[in-house]
């Protein structure tokens, strides 16, 4: 029997969760999921010298202390949950964390947060912390695919909906809990979901800690379940249940067996791609393609307009309110805005973190560009498979320049390699100072998957105090 076999899926992944060994996990996944959390962890300490960064853990320690679990860049520790909180905050606090494509979900910020936290709180060794991850991001992801990118659609970020089913797996894992009692952990879940998409109107800081939200939500329901504590039985086909609470009519949409169908098989972690850059991973295809055709002689000086091609499922996303898009407000504003972010890789030939400072938004050519670029859906997309982009480009000749990019760069189809990955974490680490402590950090988190206590191993993700932050 294999896991679809069983009828409720909240059941399979309990099964699913309670009997996995780690040598079921095949080796270039755990390798993979390796590289996974190395990568989370430089854009943690990357996020960890950012304003931002150090509002949430001065509100965070203040309201609880000091603890036993190490907060990533940032040379403090917090209790379980809060650090967990602090941590998927700092994961995600640049987009520029993983996403699962057809989940359209960020899945390490959360699952990384919890395993951590719920590794320290139980003593466990790196090997059980890395099984404990990958539960995580195959629940997570799933969950979110189930969808079929209808979160969106309605107003809800999966990343905080999705992503606390696979934090209290992976908080329940470490913790031993039984199969009856990681039923009713994600039962206790359904109540702790949340993430609302609203902070695309004002730029607001809302999304950065939905997954940290979701990873203590995850470790608390977890805690609860192992006490004995009641949760909803059908968490996600029942009348209230997930799908059809949040998405209403779309609910029709879903397809329920993406919850189970491969499970302990097939590895979603393998479909989870790496970001190439710090802005939401729907605009990808079109800074690619930006970046192309300013090669093929698409500067700025030439251009006279640009049209870009996007999933008409991500328009409320990175193309709406439109007049916000082409000035964006601030830095989370500007990794949302297809105008913006296009405009600046023809601008500067590069999207990076740069792109995302102060003055890169208030550049006066870059926003002039920005103003001549429009959207509409494209036809040819195969949302949520791919994120697709296509910009064609209208040179004051009249000369048309296209270029596609079907299938998104760190897709499945188009990973980053694992080289690459490192390459990604050298270049985030760096802006957090030592190069030592940076080092470390990629030696020891390429060589988690050992018996060793965590503890143990992690020293290095305890490390002085933090250069003074970005304004």
């Amino acid at each position: 029997m294999t896991f679809a076999d069983i009828q409720d899926p909240s059941h399979a992944i309990a099964a699913f969760t309670a009997s996995l060994k780690d040598a079921d996990i095949p080796n270039d996944v755990r390798v993979r999921g390796m590289h996974h959390l190395l990568d989370s962890a430089g854009i943690a300490m990357a996020s960890a010298t950012f304003d931002f960064a150090k509002r949430t853990m001065k509100a965070i320690h203040g309201l609880g202390g000091d603890g036993n679990v190490p907060v990533i860049g940032m040379g403090a520790s917090l209790s379980p949950r809060d650090a967990a909180m602090v941590n998927g905050f700092l994961i995600h606090g640049l987009d520029f964390d993983d996403t699962h494509i057809a989940g359209v979900v960020h899945p390490s910020a959360s699952a990384f947060a919890a395993a951590l936290s719920a590794a320290f709180h139980v003593d466990a060794s790196g090997s059980e912390m890395l099984t404990a991850y990958i539960i995580g991001i195959e629940v997570s992801a799933r969950l979110g695919a189930v969808a079929k990118g209808g979160f969106h659609q309605v107003g809800f970020h999966p990343t905080g909906v999705a992503g606390v089913f696979g934090a209290t797996m992976t908080a329940g894992r470490l913790m031993g809990l039984t199969e009856d009692q990681l039923q009713n952990a994600l039962g206790l879940a359904l109540s702790l979901a949340s993430g609302s998409l609203e902070f695309l109107e004002d730029g607001a800081w809302n999304k950065r800690f939905h997954p940290g939200w979701a990873a203590q939500a995850g470790i608390t329901a977890a805690a609860m379940a192992k006490e004995g504590f009641n949760g909803i039985s059908s968490p996600f086909t029942g009348r209230f249940g997930l799908y059809n609470a949040y998405l209403g009519p779309l609910a029709e949409n879903c397809d329920i067996s993406l919850a189970s169908s491969g499970l302990g098989s097939e590895w979603e972690l393998m479909k989870t791609a790496i970001k190439p850059y710090p802005a939401c991973h729907f605009t990808h295809s079109n800074i690619d393609a930006a970046l192309a055709l300013r090669e093929r002689g698409a500067t700025l000086d030439k251009i006279d307009h640009i049209t870009a091609l996007v999933p008409a499922e991500v328009i409320k996303t990175v193309c709406e309110p439109e007049a916000n898009k082409k000035r964006p407000s601030n830095s989370y504003d500007a990794q949302f805005s297809i105008p913006y972010l296009i405009a600046t890789a023809i601008t500067n030939n590069r999207m990076t973190l740069a792109e995302l400072e102060d003055a890169a938004l208030h550049d006066p050519e870059t926003l002039d560009l920005a103003n001549r670029v429009s959207y509409r859906a494209d036809p040819d997309s195969t949302f949520p498979k791919a994120y697709s982009g296509e910009l064609i480009v209208t040179l004051k000749d009249g000369t048309e320049l296209r270029h596609r990019e079907h299938i998104n760069r760190g897709a499945d189809e188009r990973p980053l390699t694992n080289a690459e990955i490192v390459e990604k974490y050298n270049a985030n680490s760096a802006l957090a100072g030592s190069r030592d402590q940076a080092t470390a950090m990629r030696d020891t988190l390429l060589s988690i998957d050992t018996d060793t206590p965590l503890a143990s191993l992690l020293r290095a993700f305890a490390p002085s105090a933090a250069e003074p932050a970005h304004a």
